[in-house]
């Protein structure tokens, strides 16, 4: 986690989770291991462990390139781009129930 991202400007303050579950697991009837948000548009998508990699699917298909994990007690931001991990103070933490 030494690199600095240069995609912060990409966040959206309003962006919030658009499911309780990975959206295209549940719409397929797939099933994954960790969820992750989209912090540009919502979207929570599975993890490169899960089955699908919808997060990063996501990614290649909108070019959004920041997630946040969307599992409780996790406050970490990923950029796709500049392939680095890192925590942003005061953005708001999601995670789902």
């Amino acid at each position: 986690m030494g690199q600095t991202c240069t995609h912060l400007d990409q966040i959206k303050a309003d962006a919030r989770p658009s499911s309780e579950g990975c959206e295209d697991c549940l719409r397929t009837g797939g099933r994954w291991v960790h969820l992750r948000m989209c912090r540009t548009c919502g979207h929570v998508g599975c993890c490169d462990s899960s089955p699908n990699t919808h997060a990063t699917a996501h990614f290649h298909t909108t070019d959004h390139p920041l997630i946040s994990s969307y599992e409780p007690g996790e406050d970490w931001t990923w950029c796709y781009k500049d392939d680095t991990g890192f925590r942003v103070d005061g953005l708001k933490d999601f995670s789902h129930p």
